[in-house]
């Protein structure tokens, strides 16, 4: 049980640089930290073409302490190339309860894609239209509101690692990806090379799972040294690159909203799985989720959300 607590203490780590970034402004600098902060929200902020989602019938009261949902996705943007979602995470958080329900959606499932008409991969949705369709499709599938989304750029990610003077992880698996060795043990990263070392997955047994490790070990070597820093002209760096490279349409307002009345709710961090079945339809592998499972996934996060 301490293992599990430990490994949920630091899921809320990965996830509440992005969530409660607004933490960060509670620190040492006070005032000039606060509105580097906020000049990076505002940066940050991307608002979507929806007042309320089509599952609610009215918005989050967030200084009410309702709970909430929020999407995060984790988009691979290169030039010329509108990328799409390969990381998709669900998080349903409920200040009454002081939990956090975590979903992460297999980048091949099979689901219909809200305003395209037809069935797909669900990191489809992104590339056909955006973070509307994405939002769109998930609550679809769900069955479940999506109030917030985050969008991060992988490509750009690299900009915070070096931001932050590089990160270290521990290596579990031997390759070489692009001009990079990764050999087994602990290694230190410059942006670049934990770029390569987040995109790897053809050559690991594991698949897309192991990608997924290595990415989550990059972020949480980035909140590592961003917390261990102690000048404001690094907070300022870190802050400039978050502008850049994440997207919400969260406010700042909102987001102090979330740190004064949601901050205890990452006391239980509960991860959820998606049982898949895998197959080949028109030469194409996609993830089939069965009624049953897709009941029990909906019915979880309802609950969490207080819908039911």
């Amino acid at each position: 049980m301490e293992v599990r607590s430990k490994k949920g203490r630091k899921w809320l780590k990965v996830t509440g640089i992005f969530l409660l970034l607004v933490l960060v402004a509670a620190g040492v600098y006070g005032f000039m930290v606060y509105h580097s902060l906020k000049d990076a929200v505002v940066t940050m902020h991307q608002p979507v073409k929806r007042t309320v989602p089509e599952k609610r019938t009215q918005p989050v009261a967030l200084e009410k302490k309702e709970p909430f949902s929020v999407l995060m996705l984790g988009v691979d943007e290169r030039k010329g190339d509108k990328g799409r979602s390969d990381t998709i995470i669900v998080l349903a958080v409920n200040p009454n309860n002081n939990s956090v329900k975590m979903l992460s959606i297999p980048r091949d499932t099979r689901t219909e894609i809200v305003g395209k008409g037809t069935e797909d991969k669900i990191n489809h949705a992104y590339a056909f239209g955006g973070v509307p369709m994405s939002m769109a499709t998930v609550e679809e599938f769900l069955d479940i509101p999506i109030d917030y989304y985050m969008q991060i750029n992988m490509e750009g990610f690299k900009d915070i690692v070096d931001a932050v003077g590089g990160v270290k992880v521990y290596n579990d698996f031997d390759f070489s990806q692009g001009n990079s060795h990764f050999p087994i043990g602990e290694i230190n990263l410059n942006g670049e090379q934990a770029l390569s070392f987040s995109r790897m997955r053809y050559e690991d047994p594991r698949g897309d799972f192991g990608r997924q490790l290595r990415q989550r070990q990059i972020i949480e070597g980035v909140i590592d040294e961003g917390m261990s820093l102690s000048s404001l002209t690094s907070f300022s760096s870190i802050f400039e690159a978050i502008g850049k490279n994440i997207k919400t349409n969260l406010t700042f307002d909102q987001m102090a909203d979330i740190q004064k009345n949601y901050k205890d709710a990452g006391k239980t961090i509960q991860q959820m799985e998606i049982k898949e079945t895998g197959t080949m339809i028109n030469k194409i592998y996609y993830g089939l989720v069965s009624p049953e499972e897709k009941t029990r996934i909906q019915t979880e996060l309802k609950k969490q959300l207080e819908l039911q």
